[in-house]
């Protein structure tokens, strides 16, 4: 990809640090949205959840990425903060859409970020991206989050969906939550283990992410996620492998249904989801194996 600017909402969370060091490394010129008032050229103005974003800062840009959203893991699910989870992505969403189909020149891509959540609880069944969307809060959000693109997509600017997994990473998501628990000794499986949990490497998101990015050929929806989802059985015994520790504390379902509420229904469930687009368009990961990515991270 020739040197561009290139436009990052959600710069300052897991991914989107990481996707603004890759991109800036290799001379791009990276545009932040920021929800204060801009203290250079390199940051423009946005209210996600009121769907308000300076329009003309966007001007010049050949991509836009929007990774912006309160984090599903932040907080327990109280009413307010699933409205919260929701109007942060749809509006924000919404507002950029919209933003990118009205300049002048508009840009050649628009890559907005979606979650495997998508698919709901998918059991031992195998889903790529021709599954349909299952039922409950996150997959309804992602249903209309990527709605939420329609008006970039209408007007003629490539859309792809970026779909993804659990992110193995040592400073945030879940795996930031992980790694201390069982560096501690205090790791272990979550209720039965039995249910599927489909990661990616960070290094391998923001490569596939960059992927999109560059080439003109790839728009819709992709799954984020390695090549062989494992159950959480198995992910906890490649921890203890990796950092030398024991996984002898299970938490038990009703435990975890007391302290995250709705939330735990996410962390019980399964969702064995995989990258078959990704794949189709000639990826390769860095990263695809459980320990492989632990060891990265």
């Amino acid at each position: 990809m020739e040197r561009t600017r290139i436009a990052v909402a959600g710069a300052s969370g897991l991914i989107g640090s990481a996707l603004v060091r890759s991109l800036t490394a290799d001379g791009h010129e990276v545009v932040r949205l920021v929800r204060h008032a801009p203290r250079s050229e390199a940051e423009v103005r946005w209210d996600p959840e009121r769907g308000r974003v300076d329009a003309a800062g966007l001007a010049g840009c050949s991509a836009v990425v929007n990774l912006a959203g309160a984090g599903v893991g932040d907080h327990r699910w109280s009413d307010a903060y699933k409205r919260r989870i929701h109007d942060s992505r749809v509006h924000g969403t919404a507002a950029l859409a919209k933003a990118v189909a009205a300049l002048d020149e508009r840009p050649r891509v628009f890559v907005n970020g979606s979650a495997m959540g998508y698919y709901g609880e998918t059991g031992e069944r195998v889903v790529d991206e021709n599954a349909p969307a299952g039922r409950g809060f996150l997959p309804e959000l992602c249903v209309e989050w990527e709605a939420a693109a329609e008006p970039a997509r209408a007007a003629g600017v490539r859309t792809a969906f970026t779909r993804t997994g659990l992110v193995v990473a040592r400073g945030g998501g879940a795996w930031g939550r992980l790694f201390p628990l069982f560096r501690a000794g205090l790791g272990g499986r979550m209720g039965d283990g039995r249910q599927y949990w489909s990661y990616i490497a960070l290094h391998d998101e923001v490569a596939a992410i960059r992927q999109l990015l560059d080439r003109d050929d790839l728009s819709g929806p992709f799954n984020l996620t390695a090549p062989e989802p494992l159950t959480n059985r198995e992910i906890t015994a490649a921890m203890g492998r990796v950092l030398h520790r024991p996984t002898l504390f299970p938490v038990p379902a009703p435990v975890l249904r007391t302290v995250l509420g709705e939330m735990a229904g996410d962390v019980l469930g399964s969702a064995r989801v995989v990258p078959k687009r990704l794949l189709e368009s000639g990826f390769t990961f860095a990263f695809p194996g459980i320990e492989d990515a632990l060891r990265a991270a």
